[in-house]
């Protein structure tokens, strides 16, 4: 999607509240890449402004009167597709289910908007600022209303039981990751012969609803790990915000305050090298999409180790990031398209 004028980021405000048009105008404007071209009140009013503004990237809240940002993303995302940034309160637990719901149908990431309304948190904001010209240079698509709800599930009710420590499936993600997750973990049946681990990076304090959102639109049983929890076969684990997770000896999670490992904590690459040093050959791991290279170290060496190694593809991914790197390194067995990925998983757990 081409900038406007002289590359100048266009940003359309979407948000009920007087105080925070105001808090996030100021921030976006002081930087003279970006410009505010509008501001609406509503749902209706985003949805009504996009196709007369043409803007490169929209900030959306949720709760909102007349219509909610979850409609008005789904409406937008099916007939004008634009970049949009979740601005909401990880807070308000009761509405974070519409949170991740939104991002199902194309939202690309969300942003706390609780430390915005601080209005003098410097470090939130230039977050923010560095989000926006991110995701508004990122080409969306058309996105089918209810895609989501026809897609198939695949039936493990054949797989050969296991012990469940026996094998793992080790996914990482990051922008774009919620939604590819949901289309993964959706077609996983309750009976999943496996335990499966995922780092997915996201703003702090949404990680939580993730879980939660997640579990509820699955089979398989989601929620975040703790320390010392024995992983089961039909249960994900996400690693929490701002920990290392590991998997230890005899399938346990291992959770640490160590630093960030190349910018990140939780780490893609140091829980897909613990996946492969404890589980070898019987490890799966699946890199999604993301920006960057977290998680390419991890599974070259799951791939040394005689695991099976999975990259999104690029034509599904949001970001080619991630699994662009681990592809040129030479150690993914198989590059698909996100909708292929569990049944991979599958005839891999089969065998």
């Amino acid at each position: 999607m081409e900038k406007g004028l002289k590359g100048i980021i266009r940003v359309l405000v979407v948000d009920d509240s007087p105080l925070m048009c105001k808090v996030l105008t100021n921030i976006l404007n002081s930087d003279p890449q970006i410009i505010v071209a509008g501001i609406a009140h509503n749902g209706k009013e985003a949805v009504e402004f996009v196709p007369k503004l043409k803007p490169d990237i929209i900030t959306m809240d949720i709760h909102m009167p007349q219509m909610d940002g979850f409609e008005a993303t789904k409406e937008i995302m099916a007939y004008n597709p634009t970049p949009i940034l979740i601005v909401s309160t990880s807070v308000f637990k009761a509405g974070m289910n519409k949170v991740f719901k939104a991002i199902s149908f194309g939202a690309l990431d969300v942003i706390d908007k609780g430390q915005m309304e601080l209005c003098d948190d410097k470090k939130t904001g230039e977050a923010l600022l560095e989000k926006i010209k991110f995701l508004s240079g990122i080409k969306v698509i058309h996105h089918p209303l209810a895609k989501l709800d026809k897609e198939r599930r695949v039936s493990l009710l054949e797989v050969h039981k296991r012990n469940a420590s026996d094998r793992i499936v080790a996914i990482v993600a990051s922008t774009g990751g919620p939604q590819a997750l949901l289309t993964i973990l959706k077609r996983f049946a309750r009976d999943f012969p496996c335990g499966v681990v995922v780092v997915q990076h996201i703003t702090s304090g949404f990680v939580e609803g993730l879980a939660d959102w997640l579990d509820s639109e699955c089979q398989i049983r989601v929620k975040i790990a703790q320390d010392s929890e024995e992983i089961k076969s039909g249960i994900v684990y996400i690693a929490p915000c701002d920990l290392q997770m590991r998997v230890e000896e005899k399938g346990k999670i291992h959770l640490t305050n160590e630093p960030a490992y190349d910018g990140h904590r939780p780490s893609g690459d140091v829980l897909l090298e613990s996946v492969a040093r404890i589980y070898r050959e019987d490890a799966v791991g699946v890199i999604l999409t993301g920006m960057g290279r977290d998680g390419a170290g991890g599974i070259k060496v799951m791939k040394e180790m005689c695991g099976q190694t999975i990259a999104q593809d690029e034509h599904s991914c949001v970001v080619f990031g991630m699994p662009k790197v681990a592809i040129e390194m030479g150690v993914i067995d198989k590059v698909l398209p996100l909708g292929k990925i569990s049944e991979e998983v599958v005839r891999i757990l089969e065998r």
